[in-house]
């Protein structure tokens, strides 16, 4: 999976992505196949590819029951059709290395369901928090575990997805112990190093990163406790660096329905109001005002496909009203 898809969907992709539910919920896709149409007019190369952020862990214990489990490969050709009728072209799912047996057997399981029908699966490492002094070791091991499992060997291979020919992996930060210089030195080593980006811009880690991507978050106004603030101020402020500072990084742009943790076992109370699909129409759009046809934006993330527990899930469309 490689730019060959970066042309590929375009506005007809992008059209049949926005999920806007702004009636009963019978009529959830339709309407928002009908909000995307508004952007068939414009060209197809200025388009991102479309990926969604996905969860592999429901069926396990310590995680609400969502009525399937992440390791029946049923369930996991339906998400992947669905997704497919919906112009995502890839999954980018958290996963935590082998040492998390029910993640790692789901993100493999799915991997072969995605290669079989050409669509892009791709690694969110989350960062070790459990063990400060070992988390520059953990994440070398462990990325290297990817690549002898999932990247370079094996039939499911050509589901990874890559970037003009590079495997791209996104890394989620915890607690900030990774030596990412030293996690750098070592994929280097690959016969195919990847791009590896990070969550949000951080001018400390530009030379050891290749870009970095936008998650759902308030910006500056923080949490309301309405949930009116819909993160407009973030997604503005990270477009507005990556363009005007890093140019030259790869950019992963970012939309979602809302956020809601109260159903987690982790919650904060944390709330971003879904607005009758509003939240994830501007957010989806944003982008528009800073990338075009001449300097296109390479990615864009769902966040996310399937995270119930914190109320950013469009797999069953988004919002009610």
């Amino acid at each position: 999976m490689n730019s060959r898809i970066f042309h590929l969907a375009s506005a007809l992709a992008l059209s049949s992505i926005l999920l806007v539910v702004v009636g009963c919920a019978g009529s959830r896709r339709a309407d928002l196949h009908q909000t995307l149409r508004q952007n068939e007019a414009r060209t197809p190369n200025g388009e991102p590819e479309v990926l969604a952020a996905y969860q592999p862990w429901f069926g396990r214990p310590g995680h609400i029951n969502v009525g399937y489990s992440s390791q029946d490969p049923a369930v996991l050709a339906r998400q992947v059709a669905e997704a497919k009728d919906l112009g995502i072209s890839g999954f980018v799912v958290n996963w935590y290395g082998p040492s998390h047996a029910f993640e790692d057997r789901a993100y493999s399981l799915l991997q072969d369901v995605a290669a079989g029908n050409d669509f892009a699966v791709a690694i969110l490492y989350d960062e070790n928090s459990d063990d400060p002094g070992h988390t520059t070791d953990d994440a070398i091991n462990d990325l290297n575990y990817a690549h002898d499992h999932y990247i370079a060997a094996g039939a499911s291979a050509r589901a990874y997805l890559r970037y003009n020919g590079r495997p791209v992996i996104f890394i989620f930060p915890k607690d900030g112990h990774t030596d990412w210089q030293r996690v750098r030195q070592a994929v280097n080593t690959w016969p195919d190093p990847p791009l590896l980006l990070y969550k949000d811009v951080d001018p400390r880690l530009v030379g050891d990163f290749d870009g970095f991507y936008a998650w759902v978050h308030p910006g500056r106004g923080g949490w309301a406790a309405d949930g009116s603030n819909w993160g407009q101020s973030y997604l503005e402020h990270f477009y507005s660096e990556m363009t005007s500072q890093y140019p030259d990084k790869l950019a992963v742009g970012a939309a979602w329905p809302g956020f809601d943790d109260r159903r987690a076992s982790w919650s904060r109370n944390r709330l971003m109001s879904a607005r009758c699909g509003k939240t994830f129409a501007d957010s989806l759009h944003l982008f528009r005002r800073y990338y075009n046809d001449q300097r296109p934006l390479p990615f864009l993330l769902i966040v996310t496909w399937n995270d119930y527990e914190e109320g950013t899930a469009i797999e069953r469309g988004t919002g009610k009203c």
